[in-house]
């Protein structure tokens, strides 16, 4: 299990972004929305002004910042050249991830910087309502019609991401932000793999355990050939269930888990179901999410097809004309 480690000092002095040098040029993604304000061609700390602190942890912190000279506020991720060596390899998995995405359902890099002293420095897409996590909070649940709204953007990064030979491995509410026009995008990319071959096989055993699906607790008993595409899948259930019902599904409400019990549920208990008061089509969705045999699961493609992201696609477009 993941280790318990010493969590640092806040530190709100931004880093002195003068002296870094940009790890590659990363081009805007094309939309068909009008284009968001380009990322500073030349960053120093007296460019950005210090909002707040969005986070910290695993040698790193997430600042609010805002662009003096265009008023365009970001993200910046900082971490620091001296954190554990698990998390800066993470970090640079992430970087090469980041350096690879170009799609709207995927949280937007507009540059990545590596100090000197080892620091490094992502300047990100800040998302303003933060993840669905935090918005599960504020809600308590989400409505069937927000779900298959969330759902058809999650699908469309994801069936993206597993185009390009990437998969992602943590899909949890914590790791899909939000903004205020509900858009929602893949973000955390510190534990994903870039499949080198078609056939390469993917049992790195990271990520958070409580998404995690059956054949990747137990790889043996499910015949020891794991299917990354199909793991995110499962998660994307999980992740769906736990947004409707408020808590998450393996466990009763208030229930903080723990490995051997997620361990268990998860390997030899029945898939979790949502409530009959559901609708039909939701219901099937998730089932088709959270089969434990992972050949049976849907794919990320075949899961934009299903009536229940359907449904919600159509409505949409009825609202635009």
């Amino acid at each position: 299990m993941a280790l318990v480690r010493d969590r640092r000092h806040l530190n709100l002095r931004l880093p002195d972004l003068s002296d870094c040098r940009p790890r590659f040029p990363l081009p805007l993604p094309p939309s068909s929305a009008p284009p968001a304000p380009a990322a500073p061609s030349a960053i120093s700390s007296s460019d950005l002004e210090k909002l707040q602190v969005l986070g910290h942890g695993n040698g790193g912190t997430v600042y609010k910042v805002r662009h003096k000279r265009t008023s365009t506020t970001y993200a910046l991720k900082v971490v620091h050249g001296d954190c554990d060596p698990t998390v800066r390899r993470q970090v640079f998995r992430e970087m090469e991830i980041l350096r690879r995405t170009d799609s709207p359902y995927v949280v937007q890099c507009h540059g990545i910087f590596e100090k000197p002293s080892g620091d490094v420095t992502i300047l990100m897409e800040y998302m303003d309502l933060g993840s669905l996590d935090s918005l599960l909070k504020k809600n308590s649940t989400l409505s069937e019609t927000t779900l298959a709204h969330v759902s058809r953007q999650v699908l469309n990064g994801l069936h993206y991401l597993h185009s390009h030979k990437i998969i992602h491995r943590d899909i949890k509410p914590s790791n899909l932000l939000v903004n205020k026009n509900m858009e929602v995008k893949i973000a955390d990319f510190g534990v994903s793999k870039i499949m080198c071959r078609t056939l390469d096989a993917c049992n790195s055993y990271v990520g958070t355990c409580a998404y995690m699906s059956p054949e990747r607790f137990d790889p043996e008993t499910y015949g020891g050939n794991y299917n990354g595409y199909a793991g995110d899948i499962w998660s994307l259930g999980l992740t769906l269930l736990e947004l409707y019902l408020g808590h998450f599904p393996f466990l009763p409400a208030g229930q903080r888990p723990d490995w051997a019990t997620l361990m268990c549920a998860i390997c030899f208990g029945e898939p979790p179901k949502l409530p009959e008061d559901a609708s039909e089509e939701f219901r099937s969705f998730v089932e088709c999410c959270l089969q434990k045999e992972s050949s049976k699961r849907w794919t990320a493609a075949q899961l934009l097809t299903h009536p229940f992201v359907c449904r919600e696609s159509s409505r949409s477009s009825s609202d635009n004309r």
